[in-house]
């Protein structure tokens, strides 16, 4: 800390020792001078005179005079204390980034509605400050504040020219809609995996019951292959039952016919 800056901390510090004495002051002598005229306390006793000439009662001057001196005193100590106050804002203000930020994003959000209209710099500056003033969340921030982020809105005008409420809410209408296409086509696609699956199962199943119809048939194949012969009949060529060599002769309906060869590739 520098000899400055020490020599005023001590001069600020004396000065609000001696507010406190003299109010204390004065609020002692209107009590006292008031109980003196009550009859309560006795008034000062002073001798005092002007040349030849002596007042008997130059006490009670004297006291109800420092007592109207102390009150036209402590009169001027609300205006002192508002000095003080505003010499302590200025002395331990500083930009508080949090307000300064608060103060852009109020002013932004206004420019982004299209509350200002103003062309010129210097006007679209003032115009800022003003709302900002106006504000209601915003009266106990400092002028310098309200001016840095004027200063700042004005700046990223462009900024929120072109992400104003309008376009940014058709972009979100936009997006939503998108949204809801690429649902509707994950729906359909879905639904027709599900078709794709019942398909691909369904075929599956026919693939099956013909093999199991195809291997039937095969068996069924072998066991005639097997059980002819033992009939008597060729499945090489048509030819007559052995009985007919070896037995009498037997007359054939019309209506059996002999069965033909059947070749081994069959």
């Amino acid at each position: 800390m520098t000899l400055s800056a020490t020599m005023q901390q001590t001069v600020r510090i004396l000065h609000v020792v001696s507010l406190y004495v003299l109010g204390l002051a004065a609020l002692a002598m209107v009590v006292a001078t008031a109980l003196s005229a009550l009859g309560v306390l006795p008034w000062l006793t002073l001798q005092a005179g002007f040349g030849d000439a002596v007042s008997p009662n130059a006490g009670m001057i004297a006291q109800i005079g420092l007592t109207a001196l102390l009150a036209m005193i402590a009169g001027f100590f609300p205006s002192s204390v508002r000095v003080l106050a505003l010499e302590k804002s200025h002395r331990d203000f500083k930009l508080s980034m949090q307000d300064v930020a608060e103060a852009y994003h109020t002013a932004h959000v206004a420019d982004r509605k299209g509350v200002f209209t103003l062309s010129s710099e210097f006007d679209q500056v003032r115009e800022r400050i003003d709302y900002l003033r106006q504000h209601p969340d915003l009266k106990l921030l400092e002028a310098d504040i309200l001016t840095l982020a004027a200063q700042m809105s004005q700046q990223s005008h462009r900024l929120a020219e072109v992400y104003n409420e309008q376009r940014v809410a058709r972009a979100r209408d936009f997006l939503t809609q998108r949204q809801a296409e690429a649902e509707e086509q994950q729906a359909r696609i879905g639904e027709a995996l599900k078709v794709c699956r019942e398909i691909m199962r369904w075929n599956s199943q026919v693939e099956l019951d013909e093999a199991m119809v195809a291997s039937q048939l095969q068996q069924l194949d072998e066991q005639l292959q097997a059980a002819l012969p033992a009939l008597g009949y060729s499945l090489e060529g048509t030819r007559e039952p052995e009985a007919v060599h070896h037995g009498p002769s037997v007359t054939r309906p019309d209506n059996i016919v002999p069965m033909g060869e059947r070749h081994a590739a069959e």
